[in-house]
């Protein structure tokens, strides 16, 4: 992480999920993030190719990926899982790959979506809510974060 301005960087942030792997970008300088894709998986494996096109586009200096626990902070089936796709997403990025724990941001995505779109009649939540749970991860990240590495 030495070649990292830490005073402005871009990351790239992960809700894993077996079919489906929300995808934010955020920044230190603003602390926020805003949910960009929302990609197919099978069995956890998304195509790498978009992957690394969404790492050119946004230009990313590191990836923050959220590690699901039980609620008493024991590790669960796709704790194992997403461990799997960190290694993976390390190998193939050449990038650091940091985890914030992501423990009620599900329940929090949803409840945010349902609150942002109670009033539309065609809002469908499971198309959004991946990518919003990744806005809500990488932006945890970034406030826990971002005064440690100025």
């Amino acid at each position: 992480m030495d070649t990292v301005n830490f005073f402005h960087f871009t990351a790239l942030g992960f809700d894993f999920g077996l079919k489906r792997i929300g995808v934010a970008v955020g920044q230190t300088l603003t602390q926020s993030a805003n949910p960009i894709a929302i990609l197919k998986a099978k069995h956890g494996i998304p195509n790498w190719e978009k992957v690394r096109e969404l790492i050119e586009i946004w230009k990313v200096d590191l990836l923050v990926v959220g590690m699901p626990y039980n609620m008493d902070g024991s590790e669960q089936f796709l704790t194992h899982a997403t461990r799997k796709f960190i290694n993976k997403l390390q190998l193939k990025s050449g990038l650091p790959v940091h985890t914030v724990d992501e423990r009620l941001t599900t329940f929090e995505a949803k409840r945010l979506l349902w609150f942002e779109h109670k009033f539309q009649k065609k809002f469908k939540m499971p198309q959004e809510f991946d990518s919003y749970a990744s806005k809500l991860i990488l932006e945890q990240w970034l406030q826990e974060n971002v005064n440690r590495i100025k």
